[in-house]
């Protein structure tokens, strides 16, 4: 009797490993519940360079959506019904800040998500004047802070401070990942620089008034812009001025971009010879430039090649 009992409990043993054997490449139980308590952070970004930037930082931590896509401008995006829900699923929304997102406001008020932390990655960065003639919701300065890397090194410190708050327990990781992407970017941006120093006319014309802070660091000068403001067409006077400051100061590049329309840049390059170079102040926008480096990478060797002699 006592020794069926032992075979009882051994064929119950047996049965139960079987049970629990998973399939090759599968992860074991544990792995899914530790995987089932410990999710990663749900993240909604404004733009696809905020949610590159996280994804710099967060890894396998995050998973990011962002409501712009790379061929969207977010002076004329309009929100989509997928975005409140987005937002009502989220932790964290990371957003530029200073008026540039004004239709992210009503989304984050309708979404109603209590939890949900909201992260402005432009606090604390030093501000260029706006050169577009904007309503009162530019006032406080140029928004497209993200054009130099300098800036984008506090718009990640922003991001990481964001995920430390609502993920504390792994601070080493969020921390090391930021450290390792700064040293990434600043070699990228000292491999551009390298590259810039035989340019000896840097002279361009710019779609609409978004290039400061790229110009500032890169030695770029901005001698004008096509549109005063972006979905408002320049007058007559405006273009006529343009063409004959490009003629008589001998500009060559007249920059275009592939969110807006290219109809105005290409018509002041037929009529002064200058050259339409297309730059994407946002990664998705032209193949080669899905990332944040590598969106400043084209950018700037676009102009190189331009400008050479």
């Amino acid at each position: 009797m006592i020794l069926h009992r032992k075979k009882t409990a051994l064929r119950l043993l047996v049965l139960a490993s079987l049970l629990l054997e998973i399939e090759p490449g599968m992860p074991s139980a544990r792995a899914l519940e530790s995987a089932g308590s410990n999710p990663p952070i749900k993240v909604v970004a404004t733009f696809p360079v905020l949610k590159d930037l996280v994804q710099q930082v967060g890894r396998d931590r995050v998973a990011v959506t962002s409501l712009l896509n790379g061929l969207e401008s977010e002076h004329t995006y309009t929100p989509k019904p997928t975005d409140i829900i987005s937002i009502q699923e989220a932790q964290m929304l990371v957003q530029i800040g200073l008026g540039l997102e004004v239709w992210v406001q009503a989304l984050i008020k309708n979404a109603d998500n209590r939890r949900l932390l909201i992260v402005t990655t432009s606090t604390g960065v030093a501000l260029l004047k706006n050169q577009e003639n904007h309503n009162d919701s530019h006032s406080l300065g140029d928004p497209h802070i993200w054009l130099d890397p300098e800036n984008v090194k506090r718009m990640l410190r922003h991001i990481t401070e964001g995920l430390l708050k609502i993920d504390p327990a792994h601070q080493d990781y969020y921390l090391r990942n930021q450290t390792e992407y700064i040293k990434d970017l600043d070699a990228t941006q000292q491999r551009l620089l390298i590259k810039l120093r035989p340019l000896r006319n840097k002279q361009i014309v710019t779609h609409h008034a978004a290039w400061s802070y790229f110009a500032r660091r890169f030695g770029f000068t901005i001698r004008g812009s096509i549109t005063p403001q972006v979905g408002t067409e320049p007058s007559a006077k405006h273009l006529f001025d343009l063409i004959r400051m490009i003629k008589t100061e001998k500009i060559r590049v007249i920059v275009s971009e592939p969110q807006l329309n290219p109809k105005l840049p290409q018509m002041l390059a037929q009529e002064t010879g200058a050259a339409v170079v297309v730059l994407t102040p946002i990664p998705g926008a032209v193949p080669g430039a899905e990332t944040y480096r590598s969106m400043i990478e084209y950018d700037v060797d676009q102009l190189v090649n331009a400008l050479q002699d």
